[in-house]
């Protein structure tokens, strides 16, 4: 502000009210109010609770057949009053951050939930590497001729494909005979995945629940089928295979599986952390499952806590021995349509084995069946077991069947061919087959044709009784004499033109 002018007069521009200087020289004036501020933020505190698996006094896990699991568990939290951080301990290192609830087990209004936080950067070799680019560290080689180590200080550069440090300045790669020594532990590194929270406690101590959904701990159902020497009965029961590979140990576990197909949408990759492989049976000769509806799913209930150890895999029975009928058959899939895009001279197609199981209660079952790999045995002359086959059966409902295929006949050959075809008019074809069965065996056989069929079709002229399945299929049955061979021959009609594909 100019004060004077050239002739030291005050100007005009600079003229000051006179009741306003002598408010300034008696301090009278008031003072202009400050700017407004945003509400105070309030750092972290810079200690916190900690609470591990040793505070857990209940824990429960739900395992969907999907990869994924539901986990619950409670704890006594000695907090203080006030805002406090927790470190909360023993997670699954594959948790899903956003699946996270806490919750007090009463006094609601007394703990109230400020802020949380995951943090999975845990401590390794490389990462530990990482947080000391551009900081020193020691690097120590042992001295033989001394019997000491010789330490010299570093300073990390990088640590891409190895670490490169610099040394007495000079830039090297470490030796794997030489040790790094590092001053401290960076904070944000952590020795296992850990939940924060920023609570605000109006007792010392809390009571909580925290559940949270994790993947990497699985289940499915493994079933064994030992039939007898007939092959029309047979010994149906079931295991539950438990996988944890969560990085999380959950012992004295309330478990609970449930069988179904979840709708769930996809999370983001998670960070990729190093797994390995332990095996552990567990099992007993009586299902140590209940089971009940939950919503369109099933749930089944383990009547007593189990240990759910991380990098461990577990059985449980779920399904009693029970006694089924079965019935065998063989089954000749075509493996095109009877409009095959290239015309072939002959091709010869496997029989398969089937086994069918009928899911129904006077058949010693009528009990959901969840998917699992079903594995077939059957005695032979001397009376050992021996495996015949498996197949992965998909959720099977009660009074549906379970349709088992083992493998492919040794004795029971099918060829088939594509005779002819003519054009009846612009839009409908007709093709002749023909299918040749060979029965090596000492005793004569059944074997089921199926035939894929495609658009609007009908078919006649067949020399056995045909079956329409579907829309799409239809079937015959063949009996082939002992060392004999039996020819199945019939036409297709299709219609090409408005038709479906």
């Amino acid at each position: 502000m100019s004060w004077t002018g050239k002739q030291g007069k005050a100007t005009g521009r600079g003229r000051v009210p006179a009741a306003l200087l002598a408010c300034w020289l008696a301090g009278a004036c008031a003072k202009p109010a400050p700017p407004s501020v945003p509400a105070q933020y309030t750092p972290w505190p810079s200690s916190h609770v900690r609470s591990s698996a040793a505070q857990r006094e209940q824990v429960g896990v739900t395992i969907y057949n999907s990869n994924l699991a539901l986990v619950r568990e409670q704890r006594t939290l000695q907090l203080g009053s006030g805002r406090v951080a927790l470190a909360y301990e023993d997670v699954a290192a594959h948790i899903e951050p956003a699946s996270v609830h806490l919750a007090p087990l009463g006094g609601d209004a007394e703990l109230a939930i400020l802020e949380q936080n995951y943090r999975y950067e845990l401590l390794t070799p490389e990462a530990l590497l990482e947080k000391y680019v551009g900081r020193q560290v020691s690097l120590a080689r042992y001295d033989r001729s001394s019997g000491a180590d010789v330490v010299r200080t570093a300073e990390v550069l990088g640590t891409a494909s190895g670490p490169v440090l610099r040394v007495d300045g000079e830039l090297i790669s470490p030796l794997p005979s030489e040790r790094i020594s590092f001053p401290q532990l960076p904070p944000e590194l952590l020795p296992r995945p850990t939940l924060f929270w920023l609570l605000d406690s109006q007792r010392p101590e809390q009571r909580v629940e925290v559940t949270y959904l994790t993947r990497n701990l699985s289940w499915h159902a493994d079933y064994v089928l030992v039939l007898d020497a007939t092959g029309t009965r047979a010994e149906l029961s079931a295991w539950v295979t438990l996988e944890n590979q969560s990085g999380a140990s959950f012992p004295g576990a309330r478990l609970q599986l449930v069988a179904g197909d979840l709708h769930r949408v996809p999370p983001p990759a998670p960070p990729p952390m190093p797994m390995a492989q332990m095996a552990r049976r567990l099992g007993g000769a009586h299902s140590a499952f209940s089971e009940a509806p939950l919503l369109e799913y099933h749930l089944y209930d383990l009547e007593r806590p189990t240990d759910l150890l991380d990098k461990e895999q577990k059985q449980l029975s779920l399904l009693e021995p029970r006694g089924v009928a079965v019935e065998r058959k063989l089954m000749l899939r075509s493996q095109d349509g009877p409009m095959p895009r290239v015309r072939r001279a002959g091709t010869t197609q496997p029989v398969s084995v089937v086994a069918i199981v009928q899911n129904r209660a006077d058949n010693g079952l009528g009990v959901p069946l969840p998917a699992g790999v079903v594995r077939v045995y059957q005695a032979d002359a001397a009376g050992a077991q021996q495996f015949v086959g498996e197949d992965r059966s998909e959720h099977t409902p009660r009074d549906e069947r379970l349709e088992l295929e083992l493998g492919r006949a040794f004795d029971v050959l099918a060829e088939r061919r594509w005779v002819n075809q003519r054009q009846l008019d612009r839009c409908v074809v007709d093709s002749e087959w023909q299918t040749e069965l060979r029965n090596h065996k000492d005793t004569a056989v059944t074997v089921e044709v199926v035939e894929q069929a495609r658009g609007d079709w009908s078919v006649h002229d067949a020399s056995h009784t045909v079956q329409r399945r579907d829309a799409t299929s239809f079937t015959f049955s063949v009996a082939v004499p002992a060392r004999g061979t039996s020819q199945l021959r019939y036409h297709v009609r299709q219609r090409t033109c408005g038709s479906s594909p």
